[in-house]
């Protein structure tokens, strides 16, 4: 799979990912239709951070999550 190319079945993808990643409980709160295809650049650079990473700190998983909060569209 390329993400480099934005398009919906990877955002799809890549939030199903940083779900998994960042043991988020509720994944309702990843769903991609939530998230404008627009933000995928900043979406992609989390995942990338997140892979990368590996493991995250109770701190850094947290800032993720407000992160992706702040990226969400408003509902």
């Amino acid at each position: 799979m390329n993400l480099e190319t934005a398009s919906e079945e990877n955002l799809k993808f890549i939030l199903e990912q940083l779900a998994d990643k960042l043991n988020v409980v509720n994944r309702g709160l990843l769903d991609a239709e939530d998230y404008d295809i627009d933000k995928y650049d900043d979406l992609k650079l989390m995942y990338d951070i997140v892979i990368q990473k590996g493991k995250l700190s109770v701190l850094e998983t947290q800032a993720f999550v407000e992160e992706l909060g702040r990226i969400r569209k408003s509902i």
